[in-house]
């Protein structure tokens, strides 16, 4: 028995020191078993790439927190979208009209001798432009002959050219010789130039008021000159009132041919780069970005810059920027413009025409936008220094190049709310409803702010449907009711027309303060800033103190 005994306790001795080497190795299987369960992909993820398993039809809920959606916008050019992309829906039922109805009689037989209006236009091209269509206006409703306007020399825009530089002078008086008589200047008087009697009128003055403030002058003197001429004609006016509006901003006022030639030269020079092409106003100048007061991301550097820039109006109160921004009061920045283009179905080969001036930031803050589409021009890019040069050095002249290939242009894009934009929409619509798209900045800005928490898909989807209404389409509501921006006395239904306005062209908008808001920018654009908050109302503005920051202001938003 002890004999037997002793033969085995070797042999467990022996199993005794193998335990802990089994249980270590035990033990890194475990751990190398746990580490590569941990590195293995969920089933969440291989149902992503549509590697289904036998758990598809028995899906197991659980608590894990799923994976952020990922925000990439696609790279494919195939345009996707559930609409036309270059022409608008109804535009075929609808036309420009602005001939004079059997009403009005010809000027010839109203206009009174010895009457002679003058005015002083102010601002940009385009805020003159306005001031011009108005003062053939305010001539007919005072029966009095129009002198061809002046136009601003000593405004921020600091250009010296003269009406029949920028318009067709000839063109100009021919054309409105029914509606008005236009002379060149002035009669003399004994050798001498008569000197007429300065004075200004409220700003959106109608017939009734004109009657008032100036009719009574002429019996004072034969000549009235009225000066900072802009917006200084009421919104809403007479039909034929109206329409002499469009015969003269559609119609009697054309470019010189120098300008015309080269701007119809830029034109065909975008139309030869693919069949469509888009205009985009992008009006991200550093005035401009220092007055909006908001803020894009440029951390101290353009804290500094544009606060510097703003000190040139002590006026000016900016007291909350994203307050701004969540308000749709800010400029969209070149990326943002190009990712709502890119989500409206705009293929990324589209080439883009930029009308602008000096964008802050420059080539850098173009980046974004040239990365989402990269055929992006300018006149400067395809037109060179030779030709441009007639042009270069005066502002309203480049200017007007731009005016014409953004009306040219298959899709008009503004970025702003300015003079260019309205005009331009306007005359879009009066001549076939081109595509014309103004950003719903407001909804658009929240959108931006949590586009990282959403799929491309979800993202395009919701930009579509905060652009309804916001994209040209006949009947939209437009952004403050101006009739330069749509005028609608001028825009007649085709009488074969069988469809009507329905559903998706209407304006749809489920924040109420929209409307608020839009009225209240309407009420403050009727004052001087916006930012200045103040409100005119019927004062005369002769009364009420002005100073050269605020006028300088207005006229840097103008355009």
């Amino acid at each position: 028995m002890d004999g037997h005994r002793r033969r085995h306790i070797p042999k467990y001795s022996r199993f005794r020191h193998l335990i802990p080497a089994i249980s270590a190795i035990s033990a890194a299987i475990l751990l190398l078993y746990c580490f590569l369960s941990f590195l293995a992909p969920s089933p969440d993820h291989f149902h992503h790439f549509g590697h289904h398993t036998s758990f598809d039809d028995h899906t197991i809920d659980d608590d894990t927190p799923k994976a952020a959606p990922i925000f990439e916008v696609p790279t494919s050019s195939k345009m996707i979208s559930d609409r036309n992309l270059w022409s608008t829906s109804m535009s075929k039922f609808y036309f420009g009209c602005s001939n004079a109805t059997s009403q009005f009689p010809k000027a010839q037989s109203v206009t009174r001798p010895n009457r002679y209006l003058l005015i002083d236009t102010s601002g940009g091209l385009n805020q003159q432009r306005t001031g011009i269509t108005d003062a053939v206006v305010a001539a007919r409703i005072l029966n009095a002959t129009l002198v061809v306007p002046k136009l601003d020399k000593k405004s921020f825009w600091k250009d010296s050219s003269t009406f029949s530089e920028i318009f067709d002078v000839d063109w100009f008086i021919s054309n409105l010789s029914k509606d008005v008589k236009i002379i060149r200047e002035l009669p003399h008087k004994g050798g001498k130039k008569w000197s007429p009697y300065s004075t200004r009128v409220p700003r959106k003055c109608d017939e009734r008021c004109y009657h008032i403030h100036v009719l009574p002058l002429f019996s004072k003197k034969r000549a009235v000159e009225l000066s900072k001429f802009d917006y200084r004609l009421a919104n809403e006016l007479e039909t034929d009132f109206q329409k002499l509006r469009c015969r003269v901003n559609y119609h009697a006022l054309k470019f010189t041919a120098p300008i015309v030639k080269m701007g119809q030269t830029l034109v065909n020079r975008m139309r030869n780069m693919g069949k469509h092409f888009v205009a985009l106003h992008l009006r991200f100048e550093p005035d401009m970005l220092a007055f909006s007061g908001c803020y894009y991301g440029g951390g101290e550097k353009e804290i500094k810059e544009l606060g510097k820039i703003r000190k040139r109006w002590k006026t000016l109160n900016i007291s909350d920027p994203e307050k701004e921004r969540r308000q749709g009061r800010c400029p969209l920045t070149p990326e943002e413009v190009g990712l709502m283009l890119r989500a409206l179905g705009y293929d990324k080969n589209v080439h883009i025409y930029v009308a602008s001036g000096e964008v802050y930031g420059g080539a850098h803050t173009l980046a974004p936008l040239k990365a989402l589409f990269p055929n992006i021009h300018s006149k400067d890019t395809i037109a060179t220094k030779q030709e441009l040069l007639p042009f270069s050095l005066f502002s309203s002249r480049m200017a007007a190049l731009d005016f014409i290939v953004c009306d040219e242009s298959d899709v008009f894009v503004t970025n702003n709310n300015g003079n260019m934009a309205k005009i331009l929409s306007g005359r879009r619509r009066y001549f076939g409803h081109k595509v014309t798209i103004r950003p719903n900045a407001k909804k658009l800005a929240r959108l931006f702010l949590e586009r990282e928490k959403l799929t491309w898909q979800e993202f395009s989807s919701r930009v579509r449907v905060h652009q309804v209404g916001f994209m040209g389409e006949p009947n939209e509501r437009p952004g403050s009711g101006e009739f330069h921006e749509n005028p609608k006395s001028c825009i007649c239904e085709k009488p074969d027309a069988k469809v009507k306005l329905v559903g998706n062209n209407k304006y749809i908008d489920d924040d109420d303060d929209d409307q608020e808001e839009e009225e209240e920018e309407e009420e403050e654009e009727d004052g001087i800033v916006s930012n200045l908050r103040y409100l005119f109302n019927e004062t005369n503005v002769d009364d009420v103190p002005l100073v050269y920051e605020e006028n300088e202001l207005e006229e840097l938003l103008s355009d």
